[in-house]
C-alpha cells in the first residue's frame, strides 16, 4: 500500500492530499529514510512523523486497503515521541476540544 494511503486509512493523518503533501515535504522518513508519498509500506516498517516541534515513531503491524474508524489504531503502535493527537501542536487539540464541546442545535 502506498504511504499516503496508509496515513489516510490509518488516520493518523486526516486527508490523503495532506499525507502527499506532507511526505512531499519530507516529513515522514520510512525506516530511517526520507520517504515519498508513493513509497510501498508493509506491516514492520517503521514511520517517523515530524508534526510541528514534535516527532512520533509509530511501528505498522496492518495493513489493510480500508478499516472502521474503530480499528484504525490497531494498524500501528506508537513506539516513542508525543501521542499523535498531542504531536500536531496545540491548535489541534484546541480544534478537538471545540468540536467536543459543540452541541447540535
Amino acid at each position: 500500500m502506498r504511504l499516503d494511503k496508509f496515513l489516510k486509512v490509518s488516520r493518523i493523518i486526516k486527508r490523503r492530499s495532506v499525507a502527499s503533501e506532507v511526505c512531499g515535504n519530507g516529513r515522514v522518513k520510512l525506516n530511517g529514510k526520507v520517504a515519498r508519498a508513493s513509497a510501498e509500506v508493509k506491516a514492520g516498517d517503521i514511520l517517523e512523523i515530524s508534526f510541528g516541534s514534535g516527532v512520533s515513531r509509530v511501528r505498522i503491524t496492518k495493513v489493510q486497503e480500508t478499516v472502521r474508524k474503530d480499528d484504525a489504531a490497531e494498524l500501528y503502535e506508537v513506539m516513542d515521541g508525543e501521542n499523535l493527537r498531542q504531536a500536531a501542536g496545540p491548535k489541534a487539540a484546541q480544534t478537538a476540544a471545540a468540536q467536543a464541546d459543540r452541541t447540535d442545535k
